[in-house]
Protein backbone atom coordinates (compact mmCIF):
# COMPACT_ATOMS: atom_id res chain seq x y z
CA UNK A 1 0.00 0.00 0.00
CA UNK A 2 1.20 3.51 -0.72
CA UNK A 3 0.11 7.10 -0.54
CA UNK A 4 1.01 8.93 -3.74
CA UNK A 5 1.71 12.68 -3.68
CA UNK A 6 0.59 14.42 -6.88
CA UNK A 7 2.12 17.74 -5.92
CA UNK A 8 3.91 18.16 -9.24
CA UNK A 9 0.57 18.01 -11.08
CA UNK A 10 -0.88 20.79 -8.94
CA UNK A 11 2.23 22.95 -9.33
CA UNK A 12 1.91 22.72 -13.12
CA UNK A 13 -1.81 23.50 -12.98
CA UNK A 14 -1.16 26.56 -10.82
CA UNK A 15 1.93 27.55 -12.85
CA UNK A 16 4.09 27.73 -9.73
CA UNK A 17 7.81 27.06 -9.58
CA UNK A 18 9.16 24.89 -6.78
CA UNK A 19 11.00 27.88 -5.33
CA UNK A 20 7.96 30.16 -5.30
CA UNK A 21 5.79 27.39 -3.90
CA UNK A 22 8.28 26.53 -1.16
CA UNK A 23 8.54 30.18 -0.13
CA UNK A 24 4.75 30.62 -0.04
CA UNK A 25 4.26 27.45 2.03
CA UNK A 26 7.21 28.11 4.33
CA UNK A 27 9.24 24.99 3.59
CA UNK A 28 12.55 24.45 1.81
CA UNK A 29 12.75 23.55 -1.87
CA UNK A 30 14.52 20.36 -0.73
CA UNK A 31 11.46 19.38 1.30
CA UNK A 32 9.23 20.09 -1.70
CA UNK A 33 11.43 17.69 -3.68
CA UNK A 34 11.04 15.05 -0.96
CA UNK A 35 7.27 15.37 -1.21
CA UNK A 36 7.24 15.39 -5.01
CA UNK A 37 9.50 12.35 -5.30
CA UNK A 38 7.49 10.24 -2.86
CA UNK A 39 10.25 10.00 -0.26
CA UNK A 40 8.30 11.70 2.53
CA UNK A 41 7.38 9.42 5.42
CA UNK A 42 5.10 11.93 7.13
CA UNK A 43 3.61 15.38 6.72
CA UNK A 44 2.42 17.75 9.42
CA UNK A 45 -1.17 18.89 9.24
CA UNK A 46 0.05 22.49 9.44
CA UNK A 47 2.19 21.91 6.34
CA UNK A 48 -0.69 20.19 4.54
CA UNK A 49 -2.92 23.12 5.48
CA UNK A 50 -0.39 25.60 4.06
CA UNK A 51 0.00 23.55 0.86
CA UNK A 52 -3.76 23.45 0.33
CA UNK A 53 -4.08 27.16 1.10
CA UNK A 54 -1.38 28.11 -1.42
CA UNK A 55 -2.65 25.75 -4.12
CA UNK A 56 -6.31 26.48 -3.32
CA UNK A 57 -7.10 22.78 -3.27
CA UNK A 58 -8.29 19.95 -1.05
CA UNK A 59 -5.92 17.33 0.43
CA UNK A 60 -7.43 14.75 -1.92
CA UNK A 61 -6.25 16.82 -4.88
CA UNK A 62 -2.62 16.13 -3.97
CA UNK A 63 -2.80 12.84 -2.05
CA UNK A 64 -4.13 9.52 -3.28
CA UNK A 65 -3.93 5.98 -1.98
CA UNK A 66 -3.12 2.79 -3.88
CA UNK A 67 -2.95 -0.78 -2.62
CA UNK A 68 0.03 -1.55 -4.84
CA UNK A 69 3.35 -2.19 -3.03
CA UNK A 70 5.78 0.72 -2.73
Amino acid sequence: MAVIVDLDVMLVRRKLSVGDFAKAVGITPANVAVLKNGRARAIRFSTLDAICRVLECQPGDILRWTDEPD
